[in-house]
């Protein structure tokens, strides 16, 4: 979207204000679907760099979301520009990558549909 819908920026601005984690979504961003929760931008970094923190090889990494985090939590009048969702899955055919739900950062102004809710794939 070369502007991004006032809606889903309101739908992101309520779930900043709320810090709730509760609004499921499904996006299309540039032909790929996504579809999860998604969770206030510190809640999501927080998570992220759990993640990290627990990785040999990534584990530096996690104070780079821990030092963005703080900057998240300071009092801000602009509207959200990103949606960051949580057990997520990319959707491709009867597939939902990664199984177990991924961590994901999308710009709103990329988004060119969405829906409420999340779908659900089968493998039968």
């Amino acid at each position: 979207m070369s502007k991004p819908d006032d809606l889903l920026v309101a739908i992101a601005a309520a779930v900043e204000s709320e810090q709730t984690n509760q609004m499921s979504l499904t996006v299309l961003v540039q032909g790929a679907v996504i579809t999860g929760r998604l969770a206030p931008e510190s809640v999501w970094r927080r998570r992220v760099a759990e993640v990290l923190k627990d990785s040999d090889r990534l584990g530096p990494f996690a104070a780079i979301f821990m030092d963005a985090e703080t900057a998240a939590l300071s009092p801000r009048s602009a509207q959200p520009s990103y949606l960051h969702f949580h057990v997520a899955r990319i959707l491709q055919g009867t597939v939902g990558i990664p199984e177990t739900g991924g961590m994901y950062r999308i710009a709103i102004k990329d988004v060119s549909a969405w829906t409420m809710g999340d779908f659900s794939y089968s493998e039968h």
